[in-house]
């Protein structure tokens, strides 16, 4: 979901964050630079038009992306495009209205083009105005990422900066994870309907990211800051991303030109990983400190996966399944199930399938922030 907030009367603002609360921040700057004007990136915007009668939304411009001749924002469609309903040339701003009562604030970029909600990915990009926003792409708390991207894998560190909880540090807990996510067809308002995905990455942590933070880049969480994944959705306890080698695909072929990073080798903030302050770094089940699963293990568990998944997201209540790590520090790989913990529905799973454990993660329904 976006960042919602409802309309202001007599100068009395209410903030409504749909499907997860706002949570606590483990940044320096609490977040709150990523709500104000910013030149750089990974902060609050969204198109200008992105509201209802009674709200408004925003959420995140998270990267600069080029196609040879012109600088783009990339950000998802649901934040730019407003869900496929937008027009070329509308206005897109820098912070969003959420952060400025509901009023237009600086215009930074002109929305372009979008890949269509159900092509797999929620992406979409808005042509940068000259003079506007740092032209090197530099994302706050980040700096300049890598215009190399990385493939996601189990166990990989990443980091994302966004507009709601700032800059965050995670693991990413399953790959090749199909989720159903959840819509809504007006900011705050109108019908609610599912988009299904496949080969997605989940992260599962209840403070990497929450409403607002969509369209936040996902990166490797060391000195290069390599692009992993597009933000898009999640819950309560867990972030969903595009893989950002297909978000530029999808993109390339929608624009009919290749679309890749602004960026540098490293990041000036350097280091070998950038994490909160007081953050350790994160113990996954399976591996350890920093431990990857091996690629056969994760072959083994993606081919059976393949032949399972169907039949797990049609059971009720599973909104998504995915490969992951075992409950044990063995390097196994397993498959993940996740269970909308608020539908009802109780599905029993057998606690191995073809030799891997099976792990149930109960979670709320997924929602596209």
């Amino acid at each position: 979901m976006r960042q919602i907030r409802t309309i202001a009367l007599f100068s009395c603002v209410a903030l409504v964050l749909v499907g997860s609360s706002l949570l606590t921040p483990g940044l320096a700057d609490g977040g709150s630079n990523h709500r104000v004007r910013n030149l750089h990136l990974g902060v609050s915007g969204g198109n200008t038009n992105d509201r209802s009668r009674l709200y408004c939304c925003s959420g995140t411009l998270g990267s600069l992306v080029t196609d040879g001749t012109t600088t783009y924002i990339l950000s998802n469609n649901h934040v730019l495009a407003r869900g496929d309903q937008a027009t070329a040339g509308e206005d897109v701003s820098q912070p969003g209205m959420i952060d400025n009562n509901c009023n237009v604030a600086t215009v930074v970029a002109d929305f372009s083009i979008a890949s269509p909600l159900g092509s797999n990915v929620d992406a979409a990009l808005a042509q940068l105005r000259t003079g506007t926003m740092d032209p090197t792409g530099f994302i706050e708390d980040i700096g300049v990422p890598s215009g190399n991207v990385v493939n996601p894998s189990v166990g990989l560190s990443v980091a994302k900066s966004g507009r709601t909880t700032g800059f965050t540090t995670g693991t990413i807990g399953s790959v090749n994870t199909s989720v159903n996510v959840q819509y809504q067809k007006s900011c705050g308002q109108g019908k609610k309907f599912t988009v299904g995905y496949t080969n997605q990455v989940v992260i599962n942590s209840s403070s990497f990211s929450a409403g607002g933070d969509s369209g936040s880049l996902i990166v490797t969480n060391n000195a290069s800051h390599n692009p992993v994944a597009l933000l898009f959705a999640g819950s309560s306890s867990s972030t969903i991303g595009n893989p950002i080698g297909e978000v530029l695909s999808k993109l390339s072929t929608v624009s009919g030109r290749s679309i890749t990073f602004i960026g540098g080798v490293s990041s000036p903030l350097g280091g070998q990983a950038l994490l909160n302050q007081g953050e350790q770094q994160p113990f996954i089940p399976g591996l350890g400190q920093g431990r990857s699963l091996p690629q056969q293990a994760i072959d083994h568990a993606s081919a059976v996966l393949e032949q399972n998944r169907a039949r797990f997201m049609a059971q009720t209540g599973v909104i998504g399944v995915g490969v992951g790590a075992s409950d044990k520090d063995d390097g196994e790989a397993a498959i993940v199930i996740y269970v909308d913990r608020t539908s009802g529905a109780r599905p029993q799973f057998t606690d191995t399938l073809d030799g891997l454990a099976v792990r149930v993660v109960h979670t709320d329904p997924f929602i596209a922030f």
